[in-house]
């Protein structure tokens, strides 16, 4: 690394290079370990190879690639790589040569996650210390022999030399969220009365074995780490203080060279991604105290650390040595080299929604990004940089919500001359609206940096100019980008009653949209039904918006639970808890059959019955439809180059604008 880029930086104390192993990190900010899900067939191959090249062009110090399951009965998901299999290795080469070339340090994550496996992927019995029930799903465990005890510890020691094959620096073992190590540590867990279970030094018995037998098989120039998370809602399972002393015991014997903390496990899921209604910073305190037990490892911090200003606090203030932030990485691979150069205001800020990383996972497919289309497309499309267009032409796009916004500035990065037409203020459509929710800030963020780049890339920006079809004729674009978004359904159509098109008296007083909500608009009485037919933060974030406002809060939902959409994200259970402390009635697996303008009749849709209750206000919480006018209208006109985008071509969530913004500006 240049010291002299450390020492211009404003983040001087991140910047600055740090001796791990028998390497020398660039500097202290790192791309940790998550499941990508990325493989073909069990291979790392083109989506893998750009998705991690494009961290490592953009100046990650150390990245550390997903774990891979060392034996068939840990495997978790579709895209884990293959266990066991040496074929893996020439694949690893080409991303480690590729990382390589750009001097950051590669390591490999190695895991067996024990009673939590799946056997949907693996068609194998989870194997665990003491044969406890599965948290991923409704299983049991085998409770492991002596044997398989040594199977295990040789595929490990087998799969780090794997990795050392393949062109890593090194390997991290995750001993967090409750994965199998962890479950040899914890007395919850390891009820075993043989050499493995017991006493303290019987239950670090399996991790001195392991640590061991990868020493004596990859030797001394090879990095190995341990992952540790703390779970402060349930810290029985393994508490901080057995945490430090479990450290302090294996750094006195010189088994690892850094030890990375995170946050939860797989008996509080939540805050090992933590979302944005969690804390800024949230492993930090525990990393603290791991640092505090360690002479000899280097510590690394993670869980919602999520910018270049915090990271460096962690390490001034003496918490860790380095920091992993991976979520603000997917959304801005560039995140490192920005800071480096003293370009913060250029950092495309994660929102922590987990919408598309977390929760495309969560559904077993490969992640990518809201704010960050190009995630996991690094080998189709690019990365996060862009190619000038042979011709520059003259682009009009009529919206400023996410998709228009991304659209523009694509398109402005290749060189084009884009003008950007908004009816409204400001930039951000509806979405704004979700970033004015409680501790959705985050979105205002992204929006903020968005103008900030369309004004540095030179975008004509039009506030207050609504465009018609006339207007966009005579402006004389060479190619028009329509935008222009959704509005709120006036006929309170719900899934649960999906044969009837409105809700009787939707027409009567008192009703009002979550738009109307959060716009401030609407003239809301005490005592609120909520109508919820989307289960989504349109639902949940105005929910607590209201109960934020003091109102008394009912939500009815056809789902079997409130939130069921975010469910994929982890954010579903703190919603919950926010609006059952304070007092909010929950209506499940209902639906509305007629508003009376200050009473609604409620269905339970398992058994038809009807109940009346009386309420001050109705707030619809549905789908939108689509703002189509312009494009009707210029059906016809043969001369224009047209596309169409974002929910005026379907209402749908954030995503799918920012993504067809992407697609569209790289079309041009």
């Amino acid at each position: 690394m240049n010291t002299k880029v450390a020492e211009s930086s404003q983040f001087k104390h991140l910047f600055s290079p740090l001796d791990l192993g028998h390497k020398t990190l660039k500097h202290r900010l790192n791309f940790g370990a998550h499941t990508a899900n990325m493989a073909v067939d069990g291979l790392p191959v083109e989506r893998h190879h750009g998705y991690y090249l494009e961290r490592a062009i953009g100046g990650a110090a150390m990245i550390v690639v997903e774990p891979i399951p060392i034996h068939q009965t840990g495997v978790l998901t579709r895209g884990n790589f293959r266990s066991g299999d040496d074929s893996i290795i020439e694949h690893f080469q080409k991303i480690t040569d590729s990382c390589h070339e750009y001097g950051t340090v590669m390591i490999q994550q190695l895991y067996h996650v024990g009673a939590h496996g799946d056997w949907d992927n693996s068609f194998m019995p989870n194997w665990s210390p003491s044969g406890r029930p599965s948290m991923h799903d409704h299983d049991g465990s085998v409770t492991m022999s002596d044997r398989q005890i040594v199977e295990i510890i040789t595929a490990f020691a087998d799969a780090a030399l794997r990795a050392k094959n393949g062109g890593f620096d090194g390997c991290e073992l995750m001993a967090a969220y409750n994965a199998l190590i962890e479950q040899f540590w914890s007395p919850f867990t390891n009820r075993r009365s043989d050499s493995y279970g017991g006493s303290f030094e019987k239950r670090m018995k399996f991790s001195v074995d392991l640590l061991t037998a990868i020493r004596d098989a990859v030797g001394p120039d090879f990095i190995i780490g341990v992952c540790t998370s703390f779970d402060p809602v349930f810290p029985e399972v393994l508490p901080i203080e057995t945490m430090q002393e479990i450290v302090r015991y294996h750094d006195e014997r010189g088994l690892f060279d850094y030890v990375t903390v995170g946050t939860g496990g797989y008996y509080n899921y939540t805050m090992i991604i933590p979302i944005a209604l969690h804390e800024d910073q949230l492993g930090m305190p525990f990393a603290a105290k791991i640092r505090e037990s360690v002479k000899h490892a280097k510590v690394q911090a993670e869980s919602h650390i999520r910018t270049p200003e915090s990271a460096n606090y962690a390490i001034a203030s003496g918490s860790a040595d380095m920091v992993s932030i991976v979520r603000g990485q997917i959304a801005d691979p560039h995140m490192a080299n920005k800071a480096m150069q003293n370009r913060v205001d250029e950092i495309r800020p994660c929102l922590s929604c987990n919408q598309m990383c977390w929760g495309r996972r969560f559904r077993d497919y490969w992640i990518s990004c809201l704010v960050n289309p190009s995630a996991g497309r690094e080998f189709e499309i690019g990365g996060d940089r862009f190619t000038k267009a042979e011709t520059s032409r003259k682009i009009l796009v009529v919206g400023g919500g996410p998709a228009g916004c991304e659209a523009a500035r694509v398109a402005a990065e290749r060189g084009h001359r884009v003008t950007l037409v908004e009816a409204s203020g400001h930039v951000g459509g509806q979405f704004r609206l979700a970033g004015l929710q409680p501790r959705r800030g985050q979105i205002t963020d992204y929006l903020e940096w968005m103008e900030r780049q369309l004004i540095r890339l030179g975008v004509d920006l039009r506030f207050n100019t609504p465009f018609f079809a006339q207007d966009v004729m005579e402006f004389g674009a060479d190619a028009v980008i329509l935008a222009t978004g959704s509005l709120p359904s006036d006929t309170g159509y719900q899934r649960g009653i999906p044969t009837r098109d409105e809700l009787p008296g939707i027409d009567r007083e008192n009703v009002w949209h979550v738009e109307d909500v959060m716009t401030r608009t609407a003239k809301l009485g005490h005592s609120v039904l909520l109508l919820d037919d989307v289960g989504t933060w349109k639902a949940g974030g105005t929910a607590l918006h209201l109960i934020e406002k003091g109102h008394q809060l009912s939500i009815v939902t056809p789902y079997p639970i409130v939130g069921r959409e975010i469910t994929r994200t982890g954010a579903d259970l703190a919603l919950r808890e926010r609006l059952r402390a304070a007092g909010t009635v929950f209506y499940c697996e209902s639906a509305v059959t007629e508003w009376f303008g200050d009473r609604a009749s409620i269905m339970d849709l398992l058994d038809s019955s009807v109940t009346e209750i009386d309420f001050d206000s109705l707030v619809l919480a549905t789908v939108n439809i689509s703002v189509s006018d312009v494009q009707s209208e210029l059906a016809d006109q043969e001369d224009f180059d047209i596309h169409v985008i974002g929910d005026c071509l379907s209402p749908r969530q954030t995503p799918a604008a920012t993504y067809e913004g992407r697609m569209v500006g790289l079309q041009l």
